[in-house]
């Protein structure tokens, strides 16, 4: 168990009489020694240092790199998640890059609407598209929103950035991205016989709970609930557990059919192994094997391998693995998050929004808008008969 650090101790200072606390190197003097007012500065400095609040250099002389290395600093321990770095981490580094590469040397409280405009530009001329632009835009303001409840920089820094609204569509440089869609079951067919077993069942079980790709990836036995006719999947970690919001996956007969197989396993495996699925791969190679086995190919694996297999697919590799095996069918390549898609699609024209974003685990429902594809057979129909 690690040893408690204890906080610097209120001291006396004789010769004036005052009370004195040294905090980072530097002493502040609080007061008559012994009185309320200096016993209540001491308190405060304390709970001030407790949350990472330090004199360091004054604000004026603060330079942007200077800013930005204390916020990765307090930022790398906060975006961690069951002792793992978040996807936030990547593109925090990618906003810090630039606001370096174009302000490293300017004082941060220098840094205004201007400023955050030349970002925007330089951002839409080297190619990123509207939407990237816009989502390092909003990192760069959170890091300056950081500083002001920090105290380290005035908080009319962060109210004049907030002035400098988004790119919009039609009215910037910035390219435009294609919207996700959802794929269609005739090409998920088509890939199917070109992926390795285990990641065709992936995608059957992720067409038919709508579950998102690092849902699918970490299912585990012991997070099943099989008692009942639907079974009920509790996902250990979500996107959005640290809002304090219960995932819930209800999994259907045709979805237990494909997930019943790996459930006979430790409780605590995860059910989809890239380990298992390489298994899987050489047994079939091996039943494909027209001549004789020789002695010295009975077992092939390397003792200290340069690459070994993960105990679970994660959803960069399950997407990769779905990206080699469209190029092998001769479609064009689609993502684990168009299966979701589809999935929201099917079920808003049968049951309607509130239906999806109840299965999607959708806190508000236009967010399942983005995932649903409108469908517009209905209003059609809807016009043929008023209009």
């Amino acid at each position: 168990m690690p040893k408690s650090v204890s906080p610097p101790k209120y001291r006396h200072y004789k010769p004036r009489n005052l009370a004195v606390v040294r905090i980072a190197g530097r002493d502040h003097y609080l007061g008559t020694f012994g009185s309320a007012e200096s016993k209540e500065r001491y308190a405060r400095l304390i709970a001030e240092r407790n949350v990472g609040a330090q004199p360091a250099l004054p604000r004026a002389d603060l330079s942007v790199t200077e800013l930005v290395a204390r916020y990765w600093e307090w930022a790398s321990g906060y975006y961690v998640k069951n002792g793992r770095p978040t996807g936030q981490l990547p593109k925090l580094q990618q906003s810090i890059r630039i606001l370096r590469e174009l302000y490293g040397s300017t004082p941060a409280t220098l840094f205004g609407p201007l400023a955050m405009r030349a970002v925007q530009k330089y951002c839409s001329q080297s190619g990123r598209c509207r939407n990237y632009v816009n989502a390092i835009c909003g990192e760069v303001r959170r890091l300056f929103k950081w500083s002001a409840s920090h105290e380290i920089l005035p908080a009319s820094v962060y109210e004049a950035l907030r002035t400098v609204p988004g790119l919009q569509r039609g009215r910037c440089q910035a390219r435009e991205t294609e919207p996700i869609r959802p794929v269609s079951d005739a090409v998920v067919e088509a890939a199917l016989p070109y992926l390795p077993v285990v990641v065709a069942d992936m995608v059957r079980l992720q067409r038919l709970a709508g579950s998102r790709p690092s849902e699918t990836c970490n299912i585990r036995p012991a997070d099943v609930d099989t008692s009942g006719e639907v079974w009920v999947y509790v996902p250990a970690e979500h996107k959005t557990e640290h809002h304090g919001r219960e995932r819930r996956i209800f999994i259907g007969p045709r979805a237990q059919d494909v997930l019943r197989p790996y459930l006979l396993r430790a409780a605590d495996v995860y059910c989809f192994s890239p380990a298992d699925s390489e298994r899987k791969r050489i047994a079939e190679m091996r039943d494909l094997r027209k001549s004789k086995v020789q002695p010295s190919q009975v077992d092939r694996s390397k003792a200290k391998p340069m690459r070994k297999a993960k105990d679970r697919y994660t959803k960069d590799s399950y997407n990769r693995a779905i990206h080699r095996a469209c190029i092998k069918a001769g479609i064009m390549p689609w993502s684990p998050n168009q299966l979701r898609h589809a999935v929201a699609t099917a079920i808003r024209r049968s049951h309607g929004i509130e239906a999806a974003q109840t299965v999607l685990g959708h806190s508000r429902a236009d967010v399942t808008q983005v995932y649903a594809e409108r469908d517009w057979k209905k209003a059609a129909d809807v016009m043929r008969t008023i209009g």
